[in-house]
């Protein structure tokens, strides 16, 4: 077990002990101490500080009687959807402990269930992702903090980084999650539309730019999709989701790759996980003429399909598994043409990336520049599409 898993450990234990309160209604583990408290994220840092401070004192029984001055807080980069901070903690004893307090960001909950991610949390903890959760209150969680850097898009296509990337996903697939099997692309994507489709701004340029979406556009392209997708056999896991740079990090000293924060984590078709995360290759900017080439794709792929023998796989197998990741990449983007609306308010600026101010339903059905699928055996599920032109 390695240090920040250790510290983690102590922490959960030494607040058992101290009999830290508990919500008998939570769905996590019980021996995970909650508070009441909520930290509202519109504060400035200096007013936040103490409030953090005071939240981790109402979580941690240890801390309860440290003065102020015992502890520190600073700001994390990486968080998108949440703000995340670096508590460190000067003890009793002497040591110096830190954790990760995580905020949950404005209207998150149209998009996020807390819950699932919760479940899914104590699950792959368990089998070794992610930070360790130690407590959770009204707006957030307090997390074990990893000593490792955020990887950036240029990181990612690294070959040896992309080969640890695709074994963990692999490991991460294998994962059995209680609760319903059944993949949530679909799913959440109407339930985005369905909120998507009915907002109203106060702020009239915001509903004038709002008013030039084609709804009704990037529903019939979201059903053609669907149905595209639902010829293909592909396997469901539980997929993260959200395999972009900010949510791998590294520790160079000990070359330790780690995937974080499963909030969009569920049940879903692997090849969207795995075209998901090709498509992050664009990094913030969206820039798609750094999609990964076929070549960049294919060692990938090899380390997901065979982690301990790559180039024992057959030309079949990758060139499958290339099909089913290149056709579920565009419901990649039509959910963040969804997700767009809602966490923007109405513009085309979302997850920090910039694009113009052109109307939404000008993006859709965008073709990457090296692929376009170019036809379909409607009547083959094993054989969806033809081939793929370069």
């Amino acid at each position: 077990m390695d240090v920040e898993a250790n510290k983690a450990k102590q922490i959960i234990n030494d607040n058992n002990n101290d009999c830290a309160k508990v919500n008998s209604n939570s769905t996590i583990d019980d021996s995970i101490p909650h508070s009441s408290l909520s930290v509202d994220t519109a504060l400035p840092f200096p007013l936040m500080s103490p409030r953090i401070i005071e939240l981790c004192k109402d979580l941690f029984r240890k801390w309860a009687k440290l003065d102020d001055s015992c502890f520190s807080v600073e700001t994390v980069s990486g968080g998108i959807t949440n703000l995340l901070l670096k508590v460190s903690v000067k003890e009793e004893s002497g040591d110096n402990v830190a954790v990760t307090v995580r905020l949950y960001g404005p209207n998150t909950e149209y998009v996020i269930d807390r819950e699932r991610e919760l479940q899914a949390i104590k699950y792959l903890s368990a089998a070794g992702f992610g930070a360790k959760l130690l407590g959770v209150f009204g707006n957030g969680m307090v997390q074990s903090f990893i000593n490792a850097r955020t990887l950036t898009p240029l990181d990612m296509r690294k070959p040896k980084l992309a080969a640890e990337i695709a074994k963990q996903l692999c490991r991460f697939h294998q994962v059995e999650i209680p609760g319903p099997k059944e993949p949530q692309l679909w799913v959440d994507m109407f339930k985005f539309f369905e909120k998507a489709s009915a907002l109203r701004f106060e702020d009239p340029d915001k509903q004038r730019i709002y008013e030039t979406i084609s709804f009704k556009e990037v529903h019939k392209e979201a059903t053609q999709l669907k149905e595209l997708t639902e010829l293909f056999s592909g396997p469901v896991v539980f997929a993260h989701n959200d395999l972009l740079s900010g949510n791998l990090m590294l520790n160079d000293e000990q070359d330790k790759l780690y995937i974080i924060d499963f909030e969009y984590g569920s049940y879903n078709y692997r090849g969207f996980d795995i075209g998901n995360h090709f498509n992050e290759y664009a990094g913030y900017e969206c820039d798609y003429s750094l999609y990964p080439s076929k070549e960049e794709q294919y060692h990938f792929l090899r380390h997901y399909l065979q982690p301990e023998k790559p180039y024992e796989v057959s030309e079949k197998d990758l060139e499958d598994l290339y099909v089913e990741a290149n056709t579920f990449r565009q419901g990649y983007l039509r959910l963040i043409l969804i997700i767009l609306v809602i966490s923007s308010g109405g513009t085309t600026n979302t997850r920090s990336r910039r694009r113009s101010a052109s109307p939404l339903h000008s993006l859709t059905y965008r073709d990457l520049e090296q692929y376009k699928i170019v036809s379909l055996h409607a009547n083959n599920k094993n054989s969806v599409c033809h081939g793929f032109v370069e």
